[in-house]
């Protein structure tokens, strides 16, 4: 019997072993594997920090993914076996005709000495109810909103959680003082400089500092050291580096980098039948930047790639391509968000062009999660 194993079950996960099981035979077999036992959206995270809306709401358990035909098995992926389509999890071997590797990029705060014990972060399901707890117990003084490193999933989130911590702060009358900083030199270079002013443009507006070129190095109960020197905070909001994660990280597939390189198009590694999607991906971009780590590129991978196995399994040459095109919301407070959206692999440079604020795109933004869930897990 025909198998196909997708590991991990986030969105790019969850998007292929869908996208599967409507391009494969109905006798084919799909298994998904997750060390967690639920599917969370990645957004929420922003609203369980802020108190505006639980994570539950955009959770599902993974296991109704069986009625449509999905097997899920919980688990922890310990090893790879490249050659063989085949993967350790919880030490049990799993091998199919085809693996696909959907583990995203892991939170990795031990590498900035300090940042565990003094940051609080909602860049994880696991560390959002504490961060939201603490922001409601703070009554003001100096809010630092630090990126620890990058990349990290979902860009534009940092900024989308500042300009709501404002709206939230001035809501309470909480009295604030407020800062972004980045190791970069703009806020989000693949926007252009045109772009960066206009999202700094607006933290400003809002009296939200922004400081580039800061380069973290550790932390301290009162202040994070920079390159440049420390900057005290009483509340610390850390964007933590990422990586990939551990069995990924010790197989053939990373390079230099440590991050997974595939044929941009086809998604294919280098070896035949493996196949890698979403946020442990490096792929470069035109100008010399990688393509974003964000949910609506992995569901787009999951299809391509789903398309590319159903048609070898098949006897027939694959055609489906990745093209690059793709979107991501940027809240900014009031009921309104913006539209980054564009062509990521248009050459000779990615063509994106960021949208003015609107209630038609944060409705946009609630529409496109609720359709997602509906069609992946039922209501």
């Amino acid at each position: 019997m025909t198998s196909v194993l997708v590991l991990g079950a986030g969105f790019g996960g969850v998007a292929t072993a869908h996208a599967l099981r409507q391009a494969l035979p109905a006798e084919a077999e799909i298994l998904i594997v997750d060390r967690r036992d639920r599917f969370s959206f990645g957004f929420r995270k922003t609203w369980a920090f802020l108190g505006h809306e639980p994570l539950e709401a955009g959770q599902r358990p993974l296991h109704t993914l069986e009625r449509s035909g999905i097997r899920f098995i919980q688990g922890n992926v310990q090893s790879l076996d490249l050659e063989a389509r085949s993967a350790v999890v919880d030490g049990k071997p799993l091998q199919a005709d085809a693996l696909v590797v959907a583990l995203g990029a892991r939170p990795a705060p031990e590498a900035i000495p300090g940042l565990t014990e003094h940051a609080l972060s909602f860049y994880s399901v696991e560390e959002t109810p504490r961060a939201a707890g603490a922001l409601q117990d703070f009554r003001g003084g100096r809010v630092s909103m630090v990126i620890f490193g990058v990349p990290h999933p979902c860009p534009p989130a940092p900024y989308e959680a500042a300009l709501l911590l404002r709206e939230h702060f001035e809501a309470l009358g909480i009295d604030a003082e407020m800062e972004v900083t980045s190791p970069q030199p703009v806020s989000l270079p693949l926007l252009g400089q045109a772009g960066c002013s206009a999202i700094e443009g607006r933290l400003e507006q809002q009296g939200i500092r922004f400081h580039p070129n800061h380069q973290p190095m550790k932390v301290d109960a009162k202040a994070v050291h920079f390159t440049t020197g420390p900057r005290p905070y009483d509340l610390l909001i850390g964007i933590p580096p990422h990586r990939c994660p551990d069995p990924v990280a010790g197989s053939q597939l990373t390079g230099p980098s440590g991050w997974v390189r595939v044929d941009p198009p086809t998604l294919e590694t280098g070896f035949p039948g493996v196949y890698a999607v979403g946020d442990l991906l490096e792929i470069p971009l035109a100008d010399g930047k990688r393509l974003p780590q964000a949910g609506v590129f992995a569901e787009r991978q999951g299809s391509v790639v789903a398309q590319r196995i159903a048609s070898r399994l098949a006897g027939r040459e694959p055609e489906a391509v990745f093209d690059g095109r793709g979107h991501c919301f940027l809240e900014t407070g009031g009921g309104k968000a913006m539209l980054v959206q564009g062509e990521f692999l248009a050459k000779p440079a990615p063509r994106i062009e960021l949208t003015e604020p609107s209630s038609a795109s944060l409705a946009l933004k609630r529409e496109w999660e609720s359709e997602r869930l509906a069609a992946w897990f039922g209501e």
